[in-house]
């Protein structure tokens, strides 16, 4: 599989650093080195992101457990002991053999993050995903949040679905300093990270919603999959409750006159889940690289 497809070649051509995206493209490879098996056993949250079978429509879901839940159990090949919760979205694309998936595993504490993308096959335990795509990315917008507790007792509430955003959740949106973003072409899926200080992401209406494209490794690997099919996926946490907002859409990056990127995001669905996650993070340390939101 070649590092990039013609979605992202497009915008490393417009923006001009096809020969920088060459360089940083060499970190891509195939295989789960001993530094990255190390760090995922480390992990108890990955994120994993793909397209629904039957509606087509791209999610980005979370997984929790203990540390080890999810490792390196060859070179090639991810395990991940454990599901979504029933009800998830995502659920009927990760029972599905052969599912181009995507995953990331961000630790908050090291601001560190490893993505790893590939083909899945469903277990009696969970999943297992081939890997085709491996690599790390910088530290860049990643919120240091330095410790977190499971609460053995909190259970994920009855979910909310729907088609446009409450006024509690353009709350939750415009209070967010990171949220991860699914995308999907031809060849495969991937899950990606954007942070900021709070109202980098803006609300522009019930169904809708943008930010700003931070400059970062010239991969254009997300929007160059949104250039070549629109649809996407967001996960927005409450890295306190455990509370989680899934929106499925379509995406489209806009161009300013003075060559800034802007990402808008169109609503199809939305679910929230309260008390979704077990975990809960220390206050967040927002990154130096966060420029302060102008817009």
């Amino acid at each position: 599989m070649p590092v990039y497809h013609e979605g992202s070649r497009a915008l490393q051509d417009r923006v001009g650093v096809r020969e920088t995206a060459d360089h940083v493209g060499r970190a891509i490879g195939d295989g789960i080195k001993p530094v990255a098996a190390a760090f995922l056993e480390l992990q108890p949250l990955l994120v994993l992101g793909a397209a629904d079978p039957e509606t087509a429509r791209v999610w980005a879901s979370p997984v929790t457990g203990a540390p080890g839940f999810a490792r390196a159990t060859t070179p090639h090949q991810m395990s991940v002991t454990g599901r979504v919760r029933p009800g998830d979205p995502l659920a009927p694309a990760l029972a599905t053999e052969g599912v181009r998936i995507g995953t990331i595993a961000l630790d908050p504490r090291t601001r560190r993050r490893m993505r790893l993308n590939g083909r899945l096959r469903p277990t009696p335990r969970g999943l297992a995903i081939s890997a085709d795509r491996v690599f790390s990315n910088c530290p860049k917008y990643i919120q240091r949040r330095q410790s977190y507790e499971v609460v053995a007792d909190r259970g994920a509430k009855d979910p909310r679905r729907g088609t446009e955003l409450t006024a509690h959740q353009r709350r939750f949106i415009a209070s967010a300093d990171t949220f991860f973003i699914a995308t999907v072409h031809e060849e495969g899926a991937d899950v990606s990270h954007r942070g900021g200080n709070p109202g980098f992401v803006r609300v522009d209406s019930p169904r809708a919603l943008s930010w700003r494209d931070y400059p970062g490794n010239s991969m254009f690997l997300t929007l160059g999959n949104i250039r070549s099919d629109s649809r996407a996926g967001l996960l927005f946490l409450d890295w306190t409750t455990g509370t989680t907002l899934q929106l499925t859409g379509e995406a489209r990056t806009l161009f300013g006159a003075d060559g800034a990127r802007r990402v808008r995001f169109e609503l199809t669905e939305a679910t929230e889940t309260p008390s979704a996650l077990p975990l809960r993070w220390s206050e967040p340390e927002y990154s130096p690289a966060n420029p302060v939101p102008a817009d």
